[in-house]
């Protein structure tokens, strides 16, 4: 199989779709890897790694979608690169499709094949090609909410771990899952009053039997998220539904119930974000305000540390990349009903039940499409 990775061309997404260790692990199997030029830069990779991996080096996104079988990226595909993309070709990348009706429409005016990474399961019903991703936007949270923080940047000016006489931030993480729990363990590292909200007890039960010397749980209900949300100084949005539109947890109206000045980091943005307020900003301008309350939105924040994210994402996604490329996605997703749950888009047809009830579009069992 020829597979393509072109260069990322989202605002300020310096992560690559393959790294030099996947192009060898390809080439050695029998595969063509051709690399868009200058595609790894941004993650610390030059032309010259990928081709002593076996990869071949081309000058344009245009020459790698016009010869590859499978596309392999990080970010959803831009309206340009949609363009591009054809009947037959197989799509590999994350998609967030339930928030974003004109990517959805274009995929399937395509006729491509797509694989979302984002609703890729495991036999532990986790999300293994989202989970590193989460892992670092997690941990990214606190340091840039900390720095939304900051009185030059409109914040309250409120320091995350205090001094002496003076007390911490308060940071309130609604949702206790991967990106949740990473997400209140730095901001408790960094000496913050970290409360962990969730509506799973089992999770909650989990999360104070590990971690109740870091920080503290509490349920989720509307009255005590309200409650905790007035008093915070920060608030993280770490809420999940895979494959679905994140559901609107903070009202327009109750900002006016928090403290001048307080920041909200959605994490949950490439699926629509959980605050109703929210906007997808870039890394070049990621914060606004909204009736005295800061919002950090960046719809790729583990673009912001692109090496350390490249090559997480390049180790969980590498086994199912080699699986599609030496069965084809058809025999790949019949083997594996794991890989199968991340089959989106297939000839024209919408095979994701949550997007296509989020987008009004209907929908064809993933089951059926690979037996047909």
């Amino acid at each position: 199989m020829k597979i393509g990775c072109p260069k990322e061309i989202k605002p300020q997404e310096f992560r690559v779709g393959m790294t030099p260790n996947a192009a060898q692990e390809a080439v050695v199997r029998g595969h063509e890897v051709i690399i868009e030029t200058k595609a790894g830069l941004g993650a610390g990779f030059d032309d010259a790694a990928y081709v002593e991996a076996g990869a071949r080096i081309v000058e344009t996104a245009e020459e790698v979608f016009a010869t590859a079988d499978m596309i392999v990226k990080v970010k959803e595909p831009q309206a340009v690169e949609r363009k591009m993309l054809r009947e037959g070709q197989l799509l590999f990348t994350y998609l967030h499709l339930a928030p974003d009706p004109d990517q959805t429409h274009d995929l399937l005016a395509s006729g491509c094949t797509a694989i979302a990474y984002e609703t890729v399961t495991d036999r532990n019903g986790g999300l293994p090609l989202l989970a590193p991703m989460s892992e670092v936007a997690g941990k990214l949270a606190p340091q840039v909410g900390a720095w939304t923080l900051q009185k030059a940047n409109g914040g309250r000016g409120v320091l995350m771990g205090g001094v002496p006489g003076v007390g911490p931030a308060k940071v309130v993480v609604i949702g206790g899952g991967v990106v949740g729990t990473h997400a209140a363990r730095v901001a408790a590292g960094m000496g913050a009053e970290v409360t962990v909200l969730d509506m799973s007890l089992p999770r909650l039960r989990y999360l104070d039997d590990t971690m109740r010397s870091e920080f503290k749980t509490s349920y989720a209900s509307k009255g005590n998220t309200a409650e905790l949300v007035a008093e915070a100084d920060m608030v993280i949005g770490a809420v999940l539904i895979p494959g679905a539109a994140a559901p609107k947890l903070i009202t327009r109206e109750q900002l006016s119930t928090m403290k001048p000045g307080a920041a909200l980091v959605d994490v949950a943005i490439d699926q629509g974000g959980c605050f109703e307020t929210s906007r997808a900003t870039t890394h070049a301008d990621p914060i606004y305000d909204v009736d005295g309350i800061m919002h950090y939105c960046v719809a790729n924040m583990p673009g912001a540390v692109a090496r350390t994210s490249t090559i997480a994402l390049g180790n969980a996604t590498m086994p199912f990349m080699l699986a599609l490329a030496d069965k084809g996605w058809k025999q790949a997703c019949q083997d594996d009903p794991h890989l199968l749950a991340g089959l989106n888009v297939h000839a024209g047809q919408l095979t994701y039940y949550a997007v296509g009830k989020a987008l009004g579009i209907d929908v064809v069992s993933p089951g059926v499409v690979v037996k047909a």
